[in-house]
């Protein structure tokens, strides 16, 4: 077979076709990431009601980050019938008191330094504050 000088790759129709097609695929690329800059996820997104109509807290805690212990405190509405679990990252209950009183210190001589999860619980079971604070020794 014989090719002749005047033949080049970019005139061969699969490689138009191949560059065509990669070209595109840039393009669909592209706007995939202008469309991700552009949208914010529901994570960070605000919540639709006011803070009016939202639910308080019923219970601040502090230091936090803490190191020695952290103080869980009822700011309005207290009741005998709470229960607090706290879990650590990994989602193993680490701690847990049912019928907390208005104010609790947690002693963190057994807690490893990390990120951990803590659950209000009312009597019926259904969590009605949770939040999270870090341990850092």
């Amino acid at each position: 077979m014989i090719i002749s000088n005047n033949f080049h790759i970019k005139n061969y129709l699969p490689f138009k076709i191949f560059t065509t097609f990669t070209t595109l695929k840039k393009i669909v690329y592209i706007l995939i990431l202008f469309i991700g800059i552009s949208t914010t996820s529901f994570s960070q997104a605000r919540p639709l009601v006011s803070d009016a109509n939202t639910a308080a807290k019923l219970v601040n805690f502090y230091p936090n980050p803490a190191t020695s212990n952290i103080t869980f405190e009822f700011v309005k509405g207290y009741e005998n019938q709470y229960s607090l679990d706290v879990f650590n990252f990994m989602g193993k209950k680490v701690y847990s008191v049912k019928k907390i009183p208005q104010r609790i210190s947690i002693i963190l001589d057994e807690f490893y330094r990390g990120i951990y999860i803590f659950q209000l619980r009312n009597k019926n079971g259904v969590i009605v504050q949770s939040g999270k604070f870090q341990v850092v020794k």
